[in-house]
């Protein structure tokens, strides 16, 4: 009776254990606003402003493409310089400086002075989100307990899926309005999540490891390293040329590509929690093998068909797992290098350099390769899904 009595108090204990306290939800609100304004926002919600920019005469057209690379350069800086840089500042006061830098950048945007002043501040907001993505969750997981850190990852990038959705609500909203007011909108958004945000991030010092040797780089990790950045190249395309595919590939015009985009953003918003949870569950190496076909099979549907329902459903996939696929990836380096906070930034600041670097490539190589081709949307996709193959077929055998 004794025996029976205790082991239902051990259980009933085991849940408890693994609950988030305040400051644990705390912090994960701001790794998820961090996650919003420097990776959703900034990027994502240049898109829907590339045609007004040119409208109104802002910029040309090849400048705003230029603009544009600028966050994408700045976002494979960050991911470079985001660990160096806090090894020299403690982490909760870069990572309150870095949304500051978001916020700016703006404000900043709203005045057009020159090319090369919004270049600037394109470039600080793709920095900033960069080593954001490098730093927020390395810093917020040790606090996290271990049955709950696939559910805090997905809650933290949960911000680009609101990022996505909100390229696609909220940006629409306030073009009406006007250029000017868009971009002092997204500062002003930016602006009071910062604000909400400043005191959730946690002290810079993690949990004490437990007294052992750190394990060197294994090439298992170096492996993932790379199916990362092949994932990269897998996601660019139908992000870049999603919209455009439905609307002129397909000639269902920019208000059903739109639509399209707004579905994807919809998907993007879950697919976070989805995919932490999923690794909570049934473990992260199941759960990353299983996105990864997910995606390539997604996105080979983009190039072999033209029917609007399963155009529909691999739009959901690839929404869903474009920020899912992030907490399944930081969560097989955690289970490479378990207890060891520092090792673990250091190799997701790794993956997210290689992610950033080829999603780079991929953007100006599908951008060729699309020009070259008379404009095979079908070629774009099969190389994407090709890669995601590679990628799933590397990671099967180790």
């Amino acid at each position: 009776m004794s025996t029976d009595t205790n082991t239902a108090a051990a259980l009933a204990a085991a849940p408890a254990n693994d609950r988030l306290d305040a400051a644990a939800w705390f912090a994960t609100i701001a790794g998820m606003s961090g996650s919003f304004i420097g990776i959703g926002l900034a990027r994502f919600a240049y898109t829907p402003l590339i045609p007004p920019l040119i409208q109104a005469q802002w910029f040309t057209a090849a400048d705003v493409v230029t603009l544009g690379a600028a966050n994408f350069a700045g976002y494979l800086i960050g991911a470079l310089l985001g660990r160096p840089a806090a090894t020299l500042i403690p982490t909760r006061l870069l990572l309150r400086l870095l949304m500051v830098a978001v916020t700016a950048a703006f404000f900043a945007c709203a005045y057009p002075l020159s090319l090369p002043w919004f270049f600037v501040w394109r470039l600080v907001s793709g920095v900033s989100g960069g080593a954001m993505m490098v730093l927020a969750a390395t810093s917020i997981l040790p606090h996290i307990p271990p049955g709950r850190r696939g559910l805090a990852s997905g809650l933290i990038f949960l911000g680009v899926g609101l990022g996505i959705a909100a390229s696609g609500t909220l940006v629409p909203v306030l073009l009406r309005f006007g250029l000017w007011e868009t971009w002092m909108g997204l500062g002003v958004v930016s602006l009071l999540l910062t604000a909400i945000s400043w005191f959730g991030w946690p002290p810079s010092a993690v949990p004490a490891a437990p007294p052992a040797e750190a394990p060197k780089e294994t090439k298992g990790l170096r492996a993932l390293y790379a199916e990362y950045a092949l994932n990269a190249l897998g996601l660019v395309a139908p992000m870049m040329l999603l919209v455009d595919f439905i609307a002129r590939g397909l000639g269902k015009g920019s208000d059903i590509g739109a639509l399209y985009w707004v579905l994807y953003g919809a998907a993007a918003i879950v697919g976070p929690l989805l995919a932490g949870q999923a690794g909570d569950r049934f473990g992260f190496r199941q759960s990353y093998r299983v996105a990864l076909l997910v995606q390539a099979v997604a996105v080979a549907i983009l190039a072999v068909t033209t029917n609007p329902a399963l155009i529909a459903l691999s739009t959901v996939a690839i929404g869903a797992l474009t920020p899912g696929i992030v907490p399944l990836v930081l969560g097989r380096i955690h289970e490479a290098l378990p207890g060891h906070p520092m090792e673990q930034r250091a190799a997701w600041s790794r993956a997210t350099t290689a992610f950033a670097l080829f999603q780079a490539l991929a953007g100006y190589g599908y951008s060729f390769l699309f020009a070259h081709s008379g404009e095979s949307y079908a070629l774009v996709f099969a190389c994407g899904a090709a890669a995601l193959v590679v990628a799933f077929l590397a990671d099967l055998k180790r």
